[in-house]
């Protein structure tokens, strides 16, 4: 649903919205303000609506949904192991109802490169998929070997300096 609302935005709006998500989110990271735990679960109706909610936001702003997953069950008393977990199980539907999105609404587009499937630009697709696979158990490894502090500062840094490359190319551009 919403890679439909995306693919009517204006392409500068929708930047510079992923741009100022990518800020908040890294300004939260660095900022280390969490959520204190204080509830439970909702029932199934709740997890249901939650669910769309972040799935929703995960394909406007083209991010992972553990991003949102995470802190939502952490503040829902879910241990963090736990929550780290079952945010990777529903980060593959979210990325694929994305993915199948974004093909649905660029499938008419005129002007997008030969190779592309819609709004998916299969190359890079192809490109990137292997070595997500391969570095997924090295990344996995780190994380539990570095201290956590230091992961959210880098990772912080790292989405701030994407969503300033991002402002600039559509300032420029």
């Amino acid at each position: 649903m919403a890679t439909f609302i995306a693919a009517l935005l204006p392409t500068r709006g929708l930047a510079i919205f992923f741009a100022c998500f990518m800020v908040l989110m890294s300004l939260q990271m660095l900022a280390n303000i969490k959520p204190k735990p204080s509830r439970s679960l909702p029932g199934p109706l709740g997890v249901s609506g939650v669910g769309l909610g972040i799935g929703g936001i995960s394909a406007l702003v083209a991010i992972g949904g553990g991003s949102l997953t995470v802190p939502f069950l952490t503040w829902c008393n879910v241990k963090l192991p736990r929550a780290i977990g079952t945010s990777a199980a529903v980060g593959l539907p979210i990325a694929v109802a994305g993915a199948l999105g974004y093909i649905i609404n660029g499938w008419s587009t005129q002007g997008l490169p030969s190779a592309a499937l819609g709004y998916v630009y299969l190359p890079a697709l192809l490109l990137m998929a292997p070595f997500s696979i391969l570095t997924a158990p090295i990344g996995a490894r780190l994380a539990h070997r570095l201290p956590v502090n230091l992961l959210k500062r880098v990772f912080a840094f790292m989405l701030m300096g994407l969503a300033l490359q991002m402002v600039y190319a559509v300032f420029t551009a």
